[in-house]
């Protein structure tokens, strides 16, 4: 199914985009969301009077995000836990826990979008990378303590 994209999406395209797509990807999630049109003749037509709107709110929410990742990378995060003999922690600090902690800081950080490729299981100073759009990537210094 051909669509055009109203937002920059990884591994399909950037905004303003006339892609072609899975039916089923386009029908549950890109059209509902609002993240595409139907590239039919009226919406190409429609997209091309519009293509320098959709690019520069694209180049807007870039900027707003590299705003955003400039905050990010001066933000130095301590998470408190519990640890047993020999420094070991009980459970481990995930994407939640991090997100967490950036949202007590004031910042609003969806889960998803914090990678870690396993969960901190010791104690120590970590860089975790957060994705903000496909093309903005901030890195966070987590500090993983003792909380006694």
């Amino acid at each position: 199914m051909e669509i055009i994209l109203n937002e920059s999406l990884e591994n399909v395209g950037k905004a303003g985009d006339i892609v072609n797509v899975a039916d089923g990807f386009a029908r549950n999630y890109l059209l509902p969301k609002g993240l595409a049109i139907l590239a039919d003749k009226k919406n190409i037509a429609k997209m091309e009077r519009q293509r320098d709107a959709i690019l520069k709110r694209a180049a807007k929410m870039k900027e707003e995000y590299e705003a955003l990742a400039s905050q990010l990378a001066g933000l130095d995060i301590e998470i408190p836990v519990k640890v047993g003999e020999e420094e070991k922690l009980y459970g481990s600090v995930t994407n939640l826990d991090i997100a967490k902690a950036v949202g007590e800081n004031g910042f609003e950080i969806d889960r998803k979008k914090i990678i870690l490729d396993e969960p901190i299981k010791a104690l120590g100073e970590y860089e975790v990378p957060v994705k903000l759009s496909p093309d903005v990537t901030a890195t966070i210094k987590v500090k993983v303590v003792s909380s006694e």
